[in-house]
């Protein structure tokens, strides 16, 4: 199933609902980075809510989330824009915990340590058409660690909108690799009727699990119907979902002509070139000596 991303609404547009379903990206990012099983489950829920969040706010804005814990993962970072594209990874990609006592992926400790740790959200507008609004930074302490949890409680306490968050991330250890991943979330607007969203909250605490339901072919149409069960909903728009870094060759040559000619010509004294890896997405750019060298002596432009 091609990853997706739905939005739509309830309850005469008093409900917004998200669902989507993050498998391939999820994997791709874990693949890229070379993460263990728990921290491949942290990064794919943190990659998965961004991509949720990314969907509530206007069009030309970047939606960071950031975590940083006494947790042996140290932080992890996702970035999402509105237009389904997201980006991330984390701090210490081998660090592992065995599972917890439910037998779950103990994304918590790894995350929280025996300490604590915050979840900060900032918001960029613009910076793609050239405005450099000044960026919105929002941070929570983070409760449980497990991320949903913690994105929900930021939205209540943050931005005042009632809201359920839910994240799924399934690893397959036969195949070492992330085989089903996907979110959800729910948010009730100032009028939305109370008995709906009791009627939510039950169906939404006996539904299968997200991983459960994308294991066995569910889209994420068919998880709004299992979140919602006999309340009707419409859905106003659905999107593609993929991972995409922003980094190119251009922007590797761009940040080695910003160190300056000194710098540059160290480069090329000491290593005959050198080479720079992307922390988003682990792609490595190769600039050799004769690129350098066109770095110092651009092109005459007649």
């Amino acid at each position: 199933m091609t990853d997706h991303l739905i939005q739509g609404t309830a309850a005469n547009n008093t409900i917004r609902l998200i669902a989507t379903v993050t498998t391939d990206l999820v994997n791709e990012a874990c693949s890229r980075h070379n993460t263990s099983p728990t921290a491949s489950a942290a990064l794919g829920r943190l990659l998965t809510g961004a991509l949720l969040l990314g969907r509530t706010f206007k069009d030309l804005e970047i939606l960071m989330l950031q975590i940083r814990g006494d947790g042996s993962l140290g932080s992890a970072t996702a970035e999402a824009s509105p237009h389904g594209t997201v980006r991330g990874y984390v701090n210490n990609p081998e660090a592992d915990l065995p599972p917890n006592e439910l037998g779950k992926f103990d994304v918590g400790k790894l995350i929280k340590g025996n300490g604590s740790a915050m979840l900060n959200v900032t918001r960029e507008a613009g910076f793609e058409i050239g405005l450099r609004k000044e960026p919105y930074t929002g941070s929570v302490p983070m409760t449980s660690g497990e991320i949903a949890e913690d994105i929900a409680y930021y939205l209540n306490r943050s931005e005042q909108i009632n809201s359920a968050v839910a994240l799924g991330v399934f690893y397959e250890y036969e195949q070492a690799q992330v085989t089903a991943a996907g979110g959800l979330l729910i948010q009730a607007m100032p009028d939305a009727d109370p008995n709906i969203l009791v009627m939510i909250e039950d169906t939404v605490s006996r539904m299968p699990h997200l991983t459960e339901l994308i294991r066995n072919g569910a889209d994420a149409e068919q998880i709004l119907q299992e979140a919602l069960g006999i309340i009707p909903f419409d859905v106003m728009e659905r999107i593609p979902v993929e991972f995409r870094c922003r980094c190119s060759y251009e922007r590797a040559v761009s940040l080695i002509t910003a160190l300056g000619e000194a710098e540059i010509k160290d480069m090329i004294e000491k290593d005959n070139g050198t080479d720079l890896t992307c922390g988003f997405c682990n792609e490595t750019y190769s600039l050799d000596e004769a690129a350098l060298r066109a770095i110092l002596t651009p092109p005459i432009v007649m």
